[in-house]
């Protein structure tokens, strides 16, 4: 009887705590739904993941094609096949591009392992792709050679073709580029672009070809040879304004640059009053022929949703005759001092001018840029308008305006001509719709479940005839600390501001010092941060001390346990993180004095190591602590749909630990099982009432127990100590029942 009654409680309990583990959770999940389709809303069936093909994604609401493809499902080829021209052999060559040959310089030569030909995969005027004739070069001239040639050119253009040749061919391998030969090539380039040396055509079109193959080297790299050579970088980039409105409404488009001229007579414009340039947006993030357009006679400004990028001239006070655009696919050239760069996003620059330079002052722009980068990881928080100072070397907003942001489009408005761009600043977005919901729902039931566990073993310790589980007792109350501290010492400072609303963003055409802003300080929650980092540590020390107690209590049996144990373990479990916090607070001031909070906060040194360290650490986390754990490491993975399932599978098992402890450690004990019974059989009317063991049968019991509990030895007393559960009959003996035991063991000694 009395074990079937124990089988039923114990089928009881499992079944109300699953009930009620179900009923929390699928609310949690299901308000999070409701949340997602509130402020998602659900994608069209011709979004799916396959839609795009070949590698493309569906981003904005279109098709984002890798180079290689376009059209709107990414399945329009767009490069040219593996070939060999002569004795040289290239692989596939995206459309607008050079291909380096596979055969390369030999190692005795100047231009050791560089391609010996180059190879232009090109678009007829029919909209044919063809390859053109392979270039070869000359293995024994190197970037240096052609820096001094082009110097001592003067006006040769035979040797200045020649020159262009070379170079373009040398750049074509962005693998081979650094600091010293991007420096040799800027200073080439710029002298063939140089109108005083009367360059053919041709020769500035493939001088502008190399152009965009600069734009491709590394940015460290550039950054290194800027810094060794600002004015090389500042005369080509003149150079290319001058040439930009010398081409006669013609223009020239590579992958990473187009350059679009167009002339006007000022005393036929028709009534219009301006110039319109715009570029569409493409498949992919390359520039391609027809992505760029120019309309000499316009007298309005007018985005779509299909605009890239689009800048209006006023010509109505100029008496210019020619005008010249130009478009950067991105800033490596215009490296700022005060503005550091951290997202890998498009940052196209624009460039207007015109061949009236002594009235630049009089002309006004308009421009719209689109807003660019990832909704899911960022938050847009403001912009500005800002042109490249020469003299200053850096950007700057003098004369330029914000209009403010219509439609995705970032407006602007200045009255000088110059290279324009936006610099935007973002907010990190780490919110993710119910996941706040769940963690509230789950830490209440670990508090909860840990409450009852800290009080159970502290009450039921003369019961159990055992002392408190230290152990035990010190990794339920770190927890239970650190679900306190996550559910009233968090707090989003953002929580009430909508969506789309930064109510703290500058109003005036400021440049911010990045494109990540950093949250003001916030000493509460510094210290909240603090608290949790030690608490979490402490629930790791705990765990790693319950398995040197059962070392000893499996594997030493027998032995006494070391002198102050207790005591050792105590300054371990509680010193060792204070340490560790104190260390990690220290390297992180010692680097970022000023902003160490927030660093601190951000979790800086978690981010800095990489994917390996990343997978031994939480590997190593998950011995001690448990499986939930490597969940952990799957949130910091880049693919963002495993992110987001570790993330809400991390949070639903970890906010529950506590809960688990509960069961495991309170639940499953006969003393909690009978005192649960009585609890339930004193509240329940309709429960049949249990017949009570025959006094006789009783007292026997009661007299095996005491005879069992009187023969353990003492040492065993100790090393319950620690022990995290004890599983024993519950045994309440008032003063009668000791008196009746005595005479029956006198009378009947076993």
């Amino acid at each position: 009887m009395a074990s079937r009654r124990v089988c039923d409680l114990r089928t009881l309990l499992a079944i109300v705590v699953g009930l009620l583990t179900t009923i929390v959770l699928g609310l949690g999940i299901w308000r999070a739904v409701v949340r997602i389709q509130r402020e998602t809303p659900p994608p069209s069936s011709s979004t799916s993941e396959d839609y795009c093909k070949n590698g493309g994604t569906w981003e904005n609401g279109r098709c984002h094609c890798p180079e290689d493809w376009k059209g709107l499902r990414c399945t329009i080829v767009n490069f040219c096949e593996n070939s060999t021209d002569r004795n040289f052999t290239f692989g596939k060559i995206a459309v607008g591009r050079y291909g380096p040959s596979l055969e390369t310089c030999g190692k005795d030569t100047l231009n050791a392992d560089t391609p010996r030909a180059t190879r232009l995969c090109n678009v007829t005027e029919d909209g044919e792709i063809e390859l053109q004739n392979a270039t070869e070069g000359n293995c024994n001239i190197n970037l240096n050679i052609l820096e001094d040639r082009i110097n001592n050119s003067s006006k040769n253009s035979s040797i200045i073709s020649t020159v262009s040749k070379e170079v373009q061919i040398l750049t074509s391998n962005i693998n081979n580029l650094n600091h010293e030969n991007i420096t040799s090539a800027t200073k080439v380039v710029g002298q063939i672009f140089n109108s005083s040396r009367n360059a053919p055509p041709e020769a500035k079109r493939v001088a502008v070809t190399t152009v965009s193959q600069l734009l491709n080297a590394s940015e460290e790299y550039i950054e290194a040879a800027v810094a060794k050579d600002e004015k090389a970088f500042s005369t080509l980039i003149t150079e290319m304004e001058k040439y930009s409105w010398s081409l006669d409404n013609n223009s020239v488009v590579d992958p990473n640059i187009a350059v679009q001229s167009v002339t006007s007579d000022p005393k036929d414009t028709g009534g219009s009053t301006g110039v319109l340039f715009t570029v569409q947006k493409g498949a992919s993030d390359s520039l391609l022929t027809g992505d760029t357009r120019v309309d000499p006679k316009e007298d309005s400004f007018h985005p779509n949703k299909m605009t890239e990028l689009q800048i209006w001239l006023n010509t109505s006070t100029s008496n210019a005759t020619s005008y010249g655009f130009i478009v950067y696919q991105n800033r490596k050239f215009f490296q700022s001092k005060t503005f550091k760069s951290q997202l890998d996003i498009n940052k196209r620059v624009i460039s207007s001018t015109t061949n009236n330079t002594g009235n630049n002052q009089s002309v006004s722009f308009k421009m719209a840029f689109q807003q660019q980068y990832e909704e899911k990881e960022l938050k847009f928080y403001s912009f500005a308008c800002v042109y490249w100072n020469f003299k200053k070397q850096d950007w700057d907003t003098e004369g330029c305006f914000k209009d403010g942001e219509r439609g995705g489009l970032l407006h602007c408005r200045c009255d000088h001509t110059s290279n324009f761009a936006v610099l935007m600043s973002y907010k990190r977005d780490h919110e993710y719709p119910g996941l706040k919901e769940l963690s509230t729902a789950g830490c209440a039931l670990s508090i909860t479940g840990l409450a009852l566990t800290i009080i159970f073993q502290i009450v039921t310790r003369k019961v159990r005839k055992t002392s408190v589980t230290w152990v035990l007792v010190s990794l339920c109350t770190s927890m239970l600390i650190f679900n306190l501290l996550f559910v009233f010492g968090i707090e989003n400072s953002n929580k009430n501001v909508p969506p789309k609303e930064n109510t703290d963003a500058p109003k005036e055409n400021t440049i911010p010092e990045g494109e990540i802003i950093k949250e003001p300080s916030n000493r509460r929650c510094t210290a909240a941060a603090a608290l949790l980092h030690y608490f979490l540590l402490v629930m790791f020390t705990w765990t790693g001390v319950s398995a040197v107690q059962l070392y000893f209590l499996l594997i030493r049996t027998m032995k006494p346990l070391p002198q102050r144990f207790t005591l050792y373990i105590s300054l371990i479990g509680w010193g060792v993180p204070a340490v560790v916090v104190a260390m990690t607070v220290g390297i992180i001031y010692s680097q970022n004095p000023s902003g160490w909070e927030l660093d601190y906060r951000r979790e800086e040194i978690t981010k800095k190591v990489s994917s390996l360290k990343k997978v031994f650490s939480t590997l190593s986390i998950a011995v001690i602590f448990g499986i939930t754990w490597i969940l952990g490491f799957f949130t910091l993975l880049s693919n963002e749909n495993i992110s987001k399932i570790s993330s809400y599978l991390f949070c639903i098992f970890n906010t529950t630990q506590g809960l688990q402890i509960f069961v495991l450690y309170t639940v499953r004990t006969k003393i909690f099982q009978n005192e649960a019974s009585k609890l339930l059989k004193s509240l329940s009317s309709s429960a049949g009432r249990v017949k009570l063991l025959p006094s006789a049968t009783r007292m026997r019991l009661r007299v095996r127990m005491y005879n069992m509990l009187r023969s353990f030895p003492a040492l065993n007393e100790r090393f319950r100590l620690l022990e995290p559960i004890v599983i024993t009959e519950e045994m309440t003996l008032s003063e009668s029942d000791q008196a009746s035991i005595s005479i029956s063991s006198g009378s009947q000694p076993s």
